[in-house]
């Protein structure tokens, strides 16, 4: 049975951010991170304009400690980038104000957490020669709101009504199915637990690779669609039996304990009404019209 919602009663408000440049502490604080055995590292990490990682590409393998794919944008104060960020949702239409790549439209494809606070937004790799830091890009979003007919207990987070109508999302017995390439187990959600699920992300722990083999997570993509087992995202993050969550693998893979893969949140419910299906081609970059 197809799923309604009461998309066409939500609003379609304008939020803008500019291209982020990277940013390190100035001293006494050093640039360095540790790893999960101790070891001190310096990686890229989040912000900027990233040229040759992508939506679509492996999560994994990559010289860095999180990174954003594409382009990730900021609002100047506070509470402008907090109205950026809860109202920004994955799917929603991105266009650029000016600059070299003035007019080029993109799409968002996820949040980054606490520290950052930034939206990540998909572009072409030839239009992402043209963008500078600084660049303007305005969001069309809509999505907050969203709710599913007869299913009110399920919470939609960041989730464009354009992205869920490309899902593929069915209602068969009182459940909804939700095509998705992987099932994560609770135990292995680290960073992001405990804080509020209307930005930000979540991280895979990946420290334990044995894990990570056990339930298959060692070849996830970015902009795969995942289902966390016995996690509630309907208000904060945080362990709950039989609840779940489903969400975006918006960041790669990093080397600190805790951290890995970055998750938006799309859609949680405290209850046991929604059924995970494993389908391999539930990455965003089947949903949206996508161009490298």
């Amino acid at each position: 049975m197809n799923i309604k919602t009461n998309e066409k009663l939500l609003v379609n408000v304008s939020v803008m951010g500019s291209v982020c440049q990277p940013n390190f502490q100035g001293l006494p604080a050093e640039p360095y991170r540790l790893d999960a055995s101790g070891n001190p590292f310096l990686l890229p990490s989040w912000g900027s304009i990233v040229h040759n990682v992508s939506v679509g590409d492996s999560a994994f393998g990559w010289e860095a400690d999180c990174i954003h794919p594409g382009v990730s944008i900021k609002y100047p104060n506070e509470g402008g980038n907090r109205g950026l960020n809860i109202l920004s949702c994955v799917g929603n239409e991105a266009t650029i104000m000016n600059g070299d790549a003035k007019n080029a439209k993109g799409v968002v494809t996820g949040k980054s957490g606490r520290f950052s606070e930034q939206v990540i937004v998909h572009f072409p790799k030839k239009i992402r020669e043209k963008i500078s830091i600084n660049d303007k890009i305005l969001i069309k979003s809509i999505g907050v709101g969203l709710k599913i007919n007869n299913f009110e207990d399920v919470f939609c987070k960041s989730l464009s009504p354009q992205l869920f109508n490309q899902m593929n999302i069915k209602n068969k017995s009182n459940k909804i199915i939700i095509p998705v390439t992987n099932i994560v187990p609770e135990h292995l959600i680290g960073a992001g637990s405990g804080l509020t699920s209307e930005s930000g992300s979540l991280h895979i722990q990946t420290t334990d690779s044995s894990e990570m083999k056990k339930y298959k997570l060692d070849k996830l993509k970015l902009g795969d669609i995942i289902y966390i087992e016995n996690y509630d995202s309907s208000y904060q993050h945080g362990f709950l039996r039989n609840a779940w969550a489903v969400g975006i693998i918006g960041q790669t893979n990093g080397p600190r304990a805790g951290y890995g893969p970055g998750i938006t949140i799309l859609m949680s419910s405290k209850k046991n009404n929604a059924k995970a299906k494993l389908e391999s081609r539930a990455n965003i970059i089947n949903y949206i019209k996508f161009i490298k």
